[in-house]
């Protein structure tokens, strides 16, 4: 009788052993979870970055308006008959010795 509760003891730890540490274990399901929510969270950011190029595609497409913003302010251009004018402003000296 003595050697079937230690056969069971030991089956029982071989089965905790599996659980715990083994394939499928908690640790591994947990881990899983984790990278799935990370996924998850960075396909929501690539969806969003994917709308807004989608949005600025279709405004380059429609209307000249947006070619014009983007030609002023990254390339700095201007149109024909307009003066330029470039404001330089001075830097403010602080004296931070007192």
């Amino acid at each position: 009788m003595r050697w079937l509760v230690w056969l069971l003891v030991v089956l029982l730890v071989l089965l905790q052993y599996k659980l715990w540490v083994g394939d499928g274990s908690f640790v591994e399901v947990w881990d899983l979870y984790q990278q799935v929510e990370m996924q998850r969270e960075e396909n929501q950011q690539l969806r969003e970055r994917n709308q807004a190029l989608e949005a600025e595609v279709q405004d380059l497409k429609q209307g000249l308006g947006a070619i014009e913003e983007r030609a002023r302010e990254e390339l700095g251009m201007i149109k024909e008959g307009e003066t330029f004018y470039q404001i330089i402003e001075e830097p403010v000296a602080t004296d931070k010795q007192h």
